[in-house]
């Protein structure tokens, strides 16, 4: 049973580009035959199409340095969609940042699993403790109002700006330090420790190229890419790191991010090696994405019936949900979350969380502007 399971999990990621990418197709042609919509024909359902480059370059930026893209398509609609179509109310802004993170998330979560860089034991214990404020965080979305909704959005992302400044994501340096001092020897073989011994590294034969996992009895997890490059880390810290996806996760649901941005920090000074934490927090952001996106999809639907009456969230309904935006979306960030792995090894992090968190803060004090203004 184990081989089997080994085995097909070795063929899903060999071929996991075809998955990732027939996923969206899959979307999009459900949505054209069963979504219930406000509008029809070719005119309706190519009208947004420009939104595809836009989510494209954010999907790629925020994918790189791990956080959540609604950080970033949030504002976008906010400050630049009505520039070329008109306003949207904030319970529709986060609903298509959602469903397009989501799907943009998953994605990269994949590819991340591909190279061996994801802790599943620490993402699962994680999103556990996150999903109920998650949920709680997307059923607040429905009823805050759109001055506050403004501010609380500034206040996350100037915590996400100060917090992305604070982090260090370069990921030679902590590949260094990941790595304890351990040289891969130039035969290929088991690489040389700092004694004159050799490593002795886990090896899955379920995982592409040179890659495993193991725990030791003191709790210390060796952990091998696909590349031969190997991390040494504990899992301890799960309290701290639970604080700080509890409010993540509450954010996640009101504004449609904030879970990435104190999770990557949370990974980090927990000694979590960086790419492993990258890698980590895309898995858990896309799970309470997925989550959060339901909740605000089918929210107003399941309160009906179930004879909970909330004002302002019977309006939401799956109607109601703009489906000529996300299927332009939703394939554009399942690219980006593809390219992310690739720009993340071609440039330097630094460089892109530098630019993040620049325009975080600049975008913080336009909502603060806009929140002030409508009190």
């Amino acid at each position: 049973m184990s081989s089997s399971y080994s085995a097909v999990q070795k063929s899903f990621l060999k071929y996991q580009h075809v998955f990732v990418f027939a996923a969206p197709v899959v979307f999009v042609a459900a949505v054209l035959a069963f979504a219930p919509t406000t509008g029809s024909g070719t005119g309706y359902w190519l009208e947004y199409w420009w939104l595809f480059p836009a989510f494209l370059t954010g999907a790629t930026i925020v994918n790189t340095v791990g956080i959540s893209g609604s950080a970033l398509f949030v504002p976008f609609l906010i400050f630049v969609f009505p520039l070329a179509a008109q306003p949207l109310s904030p319970q529709t802004i986060v609903k298509v940042g959602l469903i397009s993170e989501a799907f943009g998330l998953s994605s990269s979560s994949v590819a991340f699993v591909q190279y061996g860089l994801v802790d599943r034991r620490l993402a699962l214990t994680i999103v556990g403790g996150a999903v109920p404020f998650v949920i709680a965080g997307a059923i607040l979305s429905f009823v805050v109002p759109e001055p506050v909704f403004h501010g609380l959005l500034g206040l996350a992302l100037i915590a996400a700006s100060i917090l992305l400044f604070k982090a260090d994501l370069d990921h030679e340096g902590a590949e260094s330090d990941a790595d304890g001092g351990h040289e891969t020897a130039a035969d290929g073989g088991s690489s040389a420790a700092p004694d004159g011994g050799t490593a002795d590294l886990p090896d899955d034969a379920g995982k592409l190229g040179p890659a495993g996992v193991r725990t030791d009895e003191d709790g210390t997890v060796t952990r091998v890419d696909r590349d031969g490059d190997d991390y040494r880390y504990t899992r301890g810290g799960y309290l701290k790191r639970f604080g700080n996806y509890s409010i993540g996760g509450m954010f996640q649901g009101l504004a449609g991010f904030g879970a990435g941005e104190l999770g990557i920090i949370s990974m980090l000074s927990t000694k979590v090696p960086v790419r492993v934490a990258i890698g980590t927090n895309h898995i858990i952001v896309a799970v309470t994405a997925v989550l959060a996106s339901l909740v605000h999809v089918f929210g107003g639907t399941v309160l009906s019936a179930a004879g909970i009456h909330i004002p302002g969230v019977h309006g939401l309904s799956l109607a109601s949900t703009p489906w000529n935006m996300v299927v332009f979306t939703v394939p554009a960030t399942v690219t980006g979350g593809q390219i992310a792995p690739y720009v993340s090894n071609a440039l330097e992090t630094d460089t892109i969380k530098t630019f993040v968190g620049g325009l975080f803060a600049i975008i913080a004090i336009a909502l603060f502007g806009m929140a002030m203004g409508g009190i």
